[in-house]
Formats: structure tokens, C-alpha cells, sequence
């Protein structure tokens, strides 16, 4: 589930570090400069974000099904309803048995058949719950967990692989703390109102659950569940801790890891994950392994196959009847997020089949569907030269650090250089050849695609890395950067307006898809990201004294954004969220660097009163528009690495002289800051 805390989303985390960027197609696009949304009551000097989306902010209303709304709903909305059209199409024909449009199909028709889906009640995962009651020792609770994973059903011991960090040209199993059901630790431990509420529902949720598969005591089965989460949460490393790159880099034996979690057989946990057991392997969260050993000892046997009985559960409820299904969606969506109504069925199918934003069952089947209708290779050739003015203007400004000493600037350029740019799609699209799809057993279908993830992912063991590979598909309205090899990626749904429109200025375009560009260059360099060398390894290549003059940069960074509060009482976790704001500060900087080289040898151009430095302003201000519901905001705040939307807009601009040429903001005015709590970082 996209917000829970398992080791899937912290594998994301590890990997790439994401910013939250979506796109709008062609299509729907109004003008390249729409100014309906502007509250012109409210100065630019005082709030950036207010004036460009103020009047949007008073009279949007969140729809019904969505936790939060603005320019990215609007976005990802588009994509949605071209894929819906493209899998329709598909699945109303016939297609020849084992292709890729049979495989999307009947899939989809799959979800679709809500007849066969109600008739089964919770028959498709019965299998799987007989043998959790077949568990008698730790031993086989161990080798179970490896099962669970297997399918990518969380369980405590995440395992995947991928790079190793520190030798970024071979690949190694990773495992890692997860089996959480609530969106952070943090809702277990803490007696905030919002966090007793949560865990009030979970355990309504989870007894549902269990008198809905006929257990005999449900709500003490759901009491010791919640008991049981909580003892991991315990355990867990938080959010911040988890941030660490070096902290989570903790390289073992197979007989090393195994001596310092006694009693634990992991050759059998790493065979039931179907991977052949390694020399080595990294240990992402070593100390909740070392406190989950004796945990399997003290917690019964029976408490341990409530908790799997639930966790199988949970992972399916979604695909079951509408029992199952509505809920799944109480809990996760009205609880948790403030979602008052269901999203309708043919938008749960799409995002199964095609990812949200992962890659679903069959996400790069759909992507090449896509690319075909939708991408133009002359958006690839504008981000080509887009991106090479980026990466010169990211060059020069590394010389005008004054912070920074040569020999590390030299370094920093190096790096800059071995950056890899992906635009678009894939060169190499995903096999599904292994993959069987049923039009009329969903969830048989939701198991074999997780299986045929879980092998694509643990086969690479012993394998050449393959730089082709892409962490998302092309329908992804994002972005982001992959330390381990060194790359910026832009898949071909963001490449649209209002982040990129070929009718727009250059000021709007460099605003929007420039600053992008430039926040994941700066990925490179953020707080994590440049701990890492040019070729991907973790790997210190800076002096000590300019590291330490870094960290006391970011450390202001942290205390201006802890500044903010979205809710009474909730302010923004400026350590949590500190890799993004140096990259949306960083990113915005280097933008408008290249903005000023397009605008050479060109005449001014002015759009509806603006300059073209304010219009640059005002679009990177007009891609944060967006409205969170209360519950939503509490849950990002503890989850979260971006800022909330408002303060992606407003906080970086009062640390760039630009912005404050462009609009004379002085002092009194509220975005103001006096020229020593400025910050450059890069």
C-alpha cells in the first residue's frame, strides 16, 4: 500500500530519491499562462504561493476520492483517463493467448468481473491463511516470512536487491526493517490525539477482518496484532535515522549476520525468498533484527499467525468482495487520509495494472501503449537542451561557492560530468513472457505478477548491472535521481504543460521543467545524495572541512523550514524533509542560471504585465497548486521527505537574490530575509 511503512516503500526511499512531480497533457491544457487562479489581493512579496493559486485555494473543493488536490491530482487524473482508454480498447477485443494486450486485457477484465469477485468471498487467499496454521516453531515463522516476501507481501524482513553501495557495479541482497501497518512508527508510540485515533482504527479494522475470515476471537486477535506492531515499532529505526546513507550501509557475512542474531537460520529465510544464499549481504536497520531474534522467542507462536493470518489478509482485502473492500478503504483512505468516498472500480483496476506510482502488474506493457500515442520526440529534443544548459549552469556555479575549497570543487565538477540523463521511455522494456493472466481470477492474477517482481528483482544476484533499467514507467507524472548510478530520469508523462509546453515562454518553461531538472541534478549533491562519487559508490570524496561547512549550511536549512506549520501544533520535520529542500533551493538557483543563458541575444519578453524573471517565479510557484485534507497533511508530516506544497513554493525563493530583484521585495515585506540568513548551498 502506497503509505505504509514496509519495506517496499523504504527500498524506494534507498534507491532513488524521488521528488513528487506530475504533468498535464496537451489535451487539457488551457493557455500557456492561465491567470484565473491568481488572487491578486494578496502581493507576491508576502506569499508567492498565495497570490498564484490564491483564488483556486478559496474555491476548489478536494474530490470526493482523493486525499489531496491541486495541479498533480489534475495531472495524474489526465494520465489516468488516457490509460483507462488505451486498456479499454484493449480488453474489448480478443488477442492472441500469452501477448501483452491478452495479458493487460484480462487483467483488466479480471477486476472488472465484480460477479465472480463477490461469489468468492475470501476463497482466492484461503491457501495461503491454511498454511499459516501449519506454523509451529520460530523456525518456520522465520522461513515464512521469506515466503510472504516472495510475493511482496510484507512481513518484518524485507529482502530485495539491488546495487551494492559501496560497489555500485555489483549487485547484493539487501534486508531491512518493515511489517508496520500504520504510516509510521510514530502512530504506535505517540499519545497525540491523531495517533490514538489511528490506533482505535486500526484495531476496528483489523477485527473486521478477522470476522470476515470466520476467526474465532477477532477482537482479541486484533488486540494482540496491534500489540505485536507496536513491540516492532519499538524497534524500528525512524524516518530521519533511516535517511542515513552510511548509517544503513552495514556489510556482513552470511555466518557474521547470522552470529549476532542468534537462533535465526537465514539460509533458510533467504531460500524461501527464493534467492540461493549469499556470501554476503547488507543489512539496512541491523539493531531491529538483533531486538525481532528474541521477540520470536517471547511472542507465542499463535500471537505470530494472527499477525501473518492478518497480514495476508490486509494485502489482498483490496481484490476480495466488497465486504473486504470497503474495509480496506475505511482504514487506509477515511481514517487515515480523510478520503470520504471510494475511488470507482475502473480506477483501482488501472492503477493495479498499471502502477501509480510503481509499476503495477504490467506497467511497462501499458507504458509502450502509451509512448506510442502520446510522446513526441520533439519534447525529447527540447529536454535535451534544456538539461544541457542545467548541467552548465550547476558547472559554473559550483565555481562561485565560497564555501567550498578547489579540491572538492574539482571533485564536484567531476561528478556533475558522469551525471546519466533518461528521457522519455525506456530502451528496454520489461519482459512479461513468465507472467499468466486469468480474465476471471483477480486474485490469482495480483499473486503471479508479484511473484514474476519478486524474480525479476532477486535474479539480478550474480548479474552485470543493467544500466537500462527504469525505476518508473513513462505514464509516471515524476522524476527523480538514482545515486547508485549516477542519473537523472524524465519519463515522458511529465514532459507536458504546465512543467513543459512548447507554446510557452522560456520563463514559464524554466520555471516548471527547468527547476525540475535542476532539483534532481541537485539530488546529486543533497545532504545524502553527495555522499556518493561519480560512479555511484558511497564513497567520501570531500575534505573534511568543507563537509563540515556543508553541514552547517543544511543545519539552517533545517531550523528556516521547522519554521513552518501547516497545523496548529505541527510544524514541517526540516531533517525529514531536508534532501528536498535542499534540492527544490538548489534546483530553483541552478533553473534560473540557465534561464538567463536562454535569454541571451533575445529581446525581453513580457507576458500579461509580467518580466520574464517574474513570470520564471511565477511558474515554478503555479506547479506547486494543491489542498490537503487535515488528516492527510497529519500523515505526510510524519511520512513524508517532500514539504507540503506551499512551502516548496515559498521557501526557497526567499533565499535567492533573483527573486527579490524580480519582484523589489524589501524589508517589512513577509517573504523577506535579511541578506546574512540567506542561504546558497549550490
Amino acid at each position: 500500500m502506497l503509505f505504509r511503512m514496509g519495506f517496499r516503500f523504504v527500498a524506494l526511499l534507498i534507491l532513488s530519491l524521488f521528488t513528487g512531480l506530475n504533468a498535464v497533457g496537451q489535451d487539457a491544457a488551457k493557455s500557456p499562462l492561465d491567470a484565473a487562479d491568481f488572487d491578486r489581493s494578496v502581493r507576491v512579496q508576502d506569499d508567492l504561493f498565495e497570490h498564484v493559486n490564491g483564488t483556486w485555494l478559496k474555491t476548489a473543493e478536494i474530490p470526493a476520492d482523493k486525499s489531496n488536490y491541486g495541479t498533480f491530482g489534475k495531472l495524474a487524473d489526465l494520465s489516468q483517463k488516457r490509460i483507462r482508454k488505451l486498456i479499454e480498447e484493449t480488453a474489448a477485443e480478443e488477442h492472441p493467448a500469452g501477448s501483452l494486450k491478452q495479458k493487460v486485457g484480462d487483467f483488466y477484465r479480471s477486476f472488472m468481473d465484480s460477479e465472480t469477485i463477490e461469489s468468492l468471498g475470501s476463497t482466492p487467499i484461503e491457501p495461503m491463511l491454511e498454511e499459516v496454521q501449519k506454523l509451529k516453531t520460530p523456525a518456520d515463522i522465520w522461513k515464512f516470512f521469506g515466503y510472504l516476501s516472495s510475493y511482496n507481501i510484507d512481513s518484518p524482513v524485507g529482502v530485495y536487491v539491488s546495487q551494492d553501495a559501496k560497489d555500485s557495479n555489483t549487485y547484493i541482497c539487501h534486508v531491512i526493517q518493515s511489517g508496520l501497518t500504520l504510516p509510521d512508527r510514530d502512530y504506535y508510540l505517540n499519545d497525540e490525539p491523531s495517533s490514538v485515533e489511528a490506533r482505535a482504527a486500526f484495531l476496528e479494522f483489523a477485527s473486521t477482518l478477522f470476522q470476515l475470515i470466520k476467526h474465532a476471537d477477532p477482537e482479541a486477535a486484533a488486540a494482540r496484532v496491534l500489540q505485536l506492531e507496536t513491540q516492532l515499532a519499538k524497534a524500528s529505526w525512524d524516518r530521519v535515522k533511516l535517511r542515513q546513507a552510511e548509517l544503513r550501509y552495514n556489510k556482513f557475512s552470511l555466518d557474521e549476520w547470522s552470529a549476532k542474531t542468534p537462533g535465526v537460520d537465514w539460509s533458510a529465510v533467504l531460500q524461501s525468498n527464493l534467492i540461493d544464499p549469499p556470501s554476503e549481504l547488507v543489512v539496512g536497520t541491523p539493531s531491529f533484527f538483533e531486538e525481532l531474534a528474541p521477540m520470536m522467542e517471547s511472542v507465542p507462536v499463535a500471537t505470530w499467525q494472527d499477525y501473518l493470518t492478518f497480514r495476508i489478509v490486509d494485502e489482498f482485502a483490496a481484490y476480495l468482495s466488497i465486504p473486504f473492500v470497503e474495509a480496506n478503504f475505511k482504514f487506509y483512505q477515511q481514517e487515515l487520509a480523510g478520503v470520504p468516498e471510494q475511488k470507482p472500480r475502473w480506477k483501482r483496476a488501472v492503477n493495479t495494472i498499471a502502477g501509480s506510482r510503481g509499476f503495477g502488474a504490467l506497467g511497462d506493457a501499458v507504458g509502450k501503449l502509451y509512448v506510442d500515442k502520446y510522446f513526441t520526440q520533439k519534447a525529447k529534443q527540447e529536454m535535451d537542451t534544456l538539461v544541457e544548459n542545467l548541467l552548465r549552469a550547476f558547472d559554473e556555479s559550483v565555481d562561485d561557492l565560497t564555501w567550498m575549497t578547489d579540491d572538492t570543487k574539482r571533485r564536484a565538477r567531476q561528478k556533475l560530468k558522469k551525471i546519466g540523463t533518461k528521457i522519455g521511455y525506456t530502451n528496454k522494456w520489461r519482459d512479461y513472457s513468465s507472467l499468466e493472466v486469468k480474465k476471471s481470477d483477480l486474485v490469482g492474477n495480483v499473486l503471479r505478477s508479484n511473484r514474476v517482481e519478486h524474480l525479476r528483482n532477486v535474479s539480478r544476484l550474480g548479474q552485470p548491472i543493467d544500466r537500462e533499467e527504469w525505476g518508473m514507467t513513462p505514464q509516471t507524472v515524476n522524476a527523480y535521481y538514482n545515486p547508485s548510478k549516477n542519473e537523472i530520469v524524465f519519463p515522458a508523462a511529465i514532459l507536458q504543460s504546465p512543467f513543459f509546453d512548447l507554446e510557452a515562454s522560456d520563463a514559464l518553461n524554466y520555471g516548471g521543467i527547468g527547476a525540475v531538472i535542476g532539483h534532481e541534478i541537485s539530488h546529486a549533491f543533497d545532504d545524502q545524495g553527495s555522499k556518493y562519487d561519480g560512479d555511484g559508490n558511497l564513497n567520501n570524496w570531500w575534505t573534511d572541512d568543507d563537509r563540515t561547512a556543508f553541514s552547517e549550511l543544511t543545519s539552517k536549512l533545517v531550523d528556516q523550514f521547522a519554521e513552518f506549520e501547516p497545523l496548529p501544533g505541527k510544524p514541517v520535520n526540516g531533517e525529514l524533509t531536508l534532501g528536498e529542500n535542499i534540492a527544490d533551493l538548489s534546483g530553483l538557483s541552478i533553473a534560473f542560471k540557465a534561464f538567463q543563458y536562454s535569454q541571451q541575444d533575445k529581446p525581453p519578453e513580457n507576458v500579461a504585465g509580467w518580466t520574464p524573471e517574474q513570470l520564471f517565479f511565477v511558474g515554478w510557484s503555479r506547479v506547486w497548486q494543491r489542498k490537503y485534507r487535515d488528516a492527510e497533511m497529519v500523515k505526510r508530516l510524519l511520512t513524508d521527505p517532500h514539504s507540503p506544497s506551499r512551502y516548496r513554493a515559498n521557501g526557497p525563493v526567499t533565499n535567492i537574490e533573483a527573486f527579490y530583484e524580480a519582484f523589489d521585495v524589501t524589508e517589512g515585506d513577509q517573504l523577506y530575509r535579511s541578506p546574512e540568513s540567506r542561504i546558497q548551498i549550490w
